[in-house]
């Protein structure tokens, strides 16, 4: 695992870009204001909640390691790894 702060900071601009991505393709959406756009919402919500207790529970078991840029580098590749799964879905067109 690349762990230079030069590795985290350029993974924290990708995180920072892809989130930039999946932030304007949910207003997008948001802003139509119907029932996939209800569910959307819901969706981020439970999402969003969802993420930090799995990565609480990695940090309560130690799966982040004791090594700060260790915790750094495995706590944004954990939040870039779902903000990925969120642009691949969000890019996809609405049925």
């Amino acid at each position: 695992m690349r762990t230079s702060f030069l590795d985290i900071a350029l993974d924290t601009w990708l995180l920072g870009l892809e989130s930039s991505a999946v932030i304007a393709a949910r207003l997008s959406r948001l802003a139509l204001g119907d029932r996939a756009a209800l569910a959307e919402a819901q969706l981020m919500v439970s999402e969003k909640i969802d993420s930090l207790s799995k990565l609480q529970w990695m940090a309560i078991t130690g799966g982040l390691g004791i090594d700060p840029r260790t915790a750094a580098a495995r706590s944004i590749r954990h939040y870039r790894k779902a903000v990925g799964k969120n642009r691949r879905r969000l890019a996809r067109p609405r049925s």
